[in-house]
């Protein structure tokens, strides 16, 4: 008798080796710190303040970043701006002491309807970015929210910072942070640059037409996304965003087609990943990802609009019956 394959580590949780991180400038007071596939941070110097982009998981977390960006300049945090709700993105923001936190408004509505239920799926998920989580004080709440855009003055002649809701994709709330002297684009997870995607919260439709389309638009020729390396040129650039609408496609043409055949969710996975793994299966977190993936975009192709909540033992139901 064949022996069974070995059983596949829940999500990321065997994924416990230090990353590398490494700081770049990426203009005149424009910073990132990338980490080898862990999610992308971000901070942009005005006049006599900065603000900071995305928090990560731990406030033990942000403070590394922190000390990394204060080799560089002293100016106090006004804003921290979050791409969206999810817990690796905003759970260290006690760290920077910021004037204000600012989402778009549906951010809040997620942080309230679902904001526990996600902190305790992604740490399940992911241990190894919530560094002494003990020192998490609490859900992260917006003091300052936004419905399509908002602007913020750099001085001197720095230009603007603007922030943009350009439609529903990763999650309901996503927004970018946009500098159009300089022409670069901090897309959150709208955009990977040679990492997966996670869509387990996604409207797939959209972001993978109308969304990128927008983002595409704004013409950056310097682009971080919510993980990976940094595109440097508007040829990278535009790879990057390929590669998200790509992903994006395949996925659903794969679960679409099994679905409309009348076939099973097991077999929409199987097919997914047969056809994604080739070119996507080493990049990060792409085994941790696709079941969600893929059980998100069966749930959109039944006509559910509002994605279902994750908590950790649906998590675990989901990944137990796809593998």
């Amino acid at each position: 008798m064949a022996k069974k394959p070995p059983k596949k580590p829940f999500a990321s949780s065997a994924d416990l080796a230090p990353k590398d991180e490494v700081f770049v400038e990426l203009a005149d007071g424009v910073y990132t710190l990338t980490a080898e596939g862990d999610p992308n941070v971000g901070a942009i110097e005005a006049e006599d303040f900065l603000i900071c982009f995305e928090a990560r998981a731990t406030p033990a977390a942000a403070r590394r970043w922190l000390a990394q960006l204060r080799e560089h300049t002293n100016k106090p945090v006004r804003y921290l701006v979050l791409s969206h709700y999810h817990a690796v993105r905003t759970l260290g923001a006690s760290a920077f002491d910021a004037q204000e936190i600012v989402t778009h408004e549906m951010t809040r509505v997620l942080i309230a309807e679902r904001g526990q239920q996600d902190w305790e799926s992604e740490f399940g998920r992911m241990p190894r970015l919530f560094e002494n989580p003990e020192e998490i004080p609490g859900l992260t709440w917006p003091s300052l929210t936004f419905s399509d855009r908002m602007t913020i003055p750099l001085g001197e002649e720095r230009g603007d910072l603007v922030l943009q809701h350009l439609g529903r994709g990763h999650t309901a709330g996503d927004i970018v942070a946009w500098l159009p002297q300089q022409r670069i684009l901090f897309a959150g997870d709208l955009v990977e640059s040679q990492a997966a995607l996670y869509t387990g919260d996604a409207f797939h439709d959209e972001w993978a037409t109308s969304t990128l389309d927008e983002i595409e638009d704004l013409g950056a020729e310097v682009l971080v996304g919510g993980r990976g390396k940094v595109a440097r040129d508007r040829i990278e650039v535009e790879a990057a965003i390929n590669q998200s609408r790509h992903f994006l496609n395949e996925l659903r043409r794969t679960v679409g087609g099994v679905h409309s055949e009348g076939g099973t969710l097991k077999q929409a996975f199987e097919l997914a990943h047969r056809t994604l793994e080739p070119r996507y299966g080493r990049w990060p977190i792409f085994e941790h990802c696709l079941p969600f993936d893929v059980k998100r975009y069966w749930d959109e192709c039944d006509g559910k609009d509002w994605p279902d909540i994750w908590t950790a033992e649906r998590d675990r139901a989901v990944w137990n019956a796809l593998q």
